[in-house]
């Protein structure tokens, strides 16, 4: 709440003093001998207090109202295009791997996929997963509840397994290729190689190019080997120590066509960190202008006075009608 003029609250050092000064030089003479009568009526101490206090009330409610005390509402009008983005996820059994303890790489891929979408303002985001084949998820939306539901609700046997990297890409090209604006960006995250699908990763890479669609690849696992699921056993999921393949090399040739990046996680931190900076990478400018409209307040300031005044007027009828 702010305040109109403010000066009025000089009033509250200047009545008490003009009060007092009248009171010295006689100006309230009735008052004194209504208070005596009261005392010699029986009229408790505090019951004289009464009437000078819902006086004092009123006049202070009357100079609040003279101040103009004003409630202001913020509005904002932004001024954003944003940007459109496909986060590809591979979800094939190999995401498994327990090599990011305590999570498997899926559980790890999607809270960090999560933490994005949550730091992303004003853009348009599609969710397309894939293992031997590719789905989108989530169409392209601006509806972030709808995209992180269907993120936590993904698992690995969805698809059929396998890894189609063309496949995944060229579905996610297809999905950004006529959203509006000029920026549209594939985060594509992987932990194998090509060996599914019928569109080869290069020639999907060149049509995502073609586009004006940047990919960012992300390689997922520990090198060498890692503890991946082979079965269920009597205590569960049996995991054996298997030797991973990902394909580095693809991975870096898809970001160089698109005119993207490519990085490598090989465990959760590191994971993060790369979402981060592609996040930081993929920031668009919003321009907001701020207007401030006020809503005058003094009125239930006056009303309240007029309370006090009326509160203390029927105080002493019913106490000393009379001395009314």
């Amino acid at each position: 709440m702010t305040f109109e003029t403010p000066w009025a609250f000089v009033l509250l050092i200047v009545f008490p003093i003009w009060w007092l000064w009248r009171r010295e030089r006689g100006g309230f003479r009735y008052s004194r001998g209504e208070v005596a009568a009261r005392a010699g009526r029986g009229m408790g101490r505090w019951a004289a207090l009464v009437p000078p206090l819902l006086r004092g009330l009123a006049v202070l409610s009357l100079i609040v109202a003279l101040a103009r005390p004003q409630t202001g509402v913020t509005t904002e009008e932004v001024e954003a295009e944003g940007i459109a983005i496909a986060l590809v996820m591979d979800i094939s059994s190999s995401m498994l791997a327990l090599d990011m303890q305590p999570l498997d790489r899926l559980e790890v891929a999607k809270r960090t996929v999560l933490e994005f979408v949550q730091n992303r303002e004003y853009d348009r985001i599609a969710l397309v997963v894939f293992a031997g084949e590719a789905l989108t998820q989530v169409p392209v939306t601006i509806d972030y509840q709808i995209l992180e539901r269907a993120i936590q609700d993904l698992r690995v046997d969805l698809l059929e397994d396998g890894t189609a990297i063309g496949t995944a890409l060229a579905t996610a090209a297809n999905r950004l290729r006529r959203t509006p604006g000029s920026s549209r960006v594939v985060i594509l995250l992987t932990d194998g190689e090509n060996n599914r699908g019928e569109v080869d990763p290069v020639t999907a890479a060149r049509a995502a190019a073609a586009y004006g669609i940047r990919t960012y690849t992300v390689g997922v696992g520990s090198e060498g080997v890692a503890p991946v699921p082979i079965g269920p056993g009597p205590l569960g999921t049996e995991y054996a120590n298997m030797r991973v393949h990902l394909d580095e090399d693809l991975l870096r040739q898809i970001a160089a066509i698109t005119g993207g990046q490519y990085f490598r996680a090989t465990n959760a931190r590191a994971l993060e960190e790369i979402y981060r900076q592609i996040d930081e990478l993929e920031k668009t400018p919003v321009y907001i202008r701020r207007y401030i409209e006020f809503s005058e307040q003094f009125r239930p300031f006056i009303l309240l006075a007029v309370v006090f005044v009326i509160a203390e007027w029927v105080f002493r009828v019913r106490r000393h009608p009379l001395y009314v």
